[in-house]
């Protein structure tokens, strides 16, 4: 039987790993909107990512919600697009300081897209596990190692984005705007090589 800390240290490369950048460009993303100044708002959104693929990845490693890899693999890169182009049309009032109930929206969207991602995880945690009856301790390791590593992660894009805009004299619409971007690029050519029709 492999120790906890082995499951952590596995979540922790998986999310930090650049071969999985899609998590990465989702995350990076996700941010693209916020400055340094938002971190309260950023960090409930994260929040609300963790939670749906905290629960995603237990009910898909379980075996009780299933989905084909190829269609989760597509529909990654659908919720980077989606963050996107969110990010430019929803305006910045809205999304750093509007009501409430605009920011319920936000949240409830990074939720429903930490389902997807939860999703992604569970197809590798699943490859990793040799013996499925003792599924739980392992599950909380690599839950624990990814929100490590997912935390990191969002630091350091926080932090180089502050950088950026602060010394560089960048706006954060322009960041916003080439992040976002380049994200929806990206996502785009993802798409097309995962699409599974």
């Amino acid at each position: 039987m492999h120790s906890v800390a082995m499951y952590i240290t596995l979540g922790f490369q998986h999310i930090s790993n650049l071969a999985g950048y899609d998590h990465i460009l989702f995350l990076l993303a996700l941010c693209a909107v916020y400055s340094i100044n938002q971190w309260r708002r950023l960090f409930v959104l994260v929040t609300a990512f963790t939670v749906g693929h905290s629960i995603t990845l237990a009910l898909s490693s379980f075996g009780w919600v299933v989905i084909p890899s190829h269609i989760v693999e597509f529909l990654i890169p659908v919720t980077i697009l989606i963050t996107a182009v969110r990010n430019v049309a929803v305006p910045a009032s809205d999304q750093l300081t509007g009501a409430q109930g605009n920011m319920t929206g936000h949240y409830l969207v990074a939720l429903c897209f930490g389902f997807i991602h939860g999703m992604g995880f569970s197809n590798y945690f699943r490859a990793l596990m040799m013996d499925s009856s003792s599924i739980t301790i392992p599950l909380l390791g690599f839950n624990l190692g990814i929100e490590i590593g997912q935390l990191l992660v969002v630091s350091i894009i926080v932090i180089v984005a502050s950088l950026v805009v602060k010394l560089a004299q960048v706006k954060q619409r322009d960041w916003n705007l080439f992040i976002s971007g380049a994200a929806a690029g990206i996502s785009i050519v993802l798409m097309n090589e995962t699409a599974f029709w």
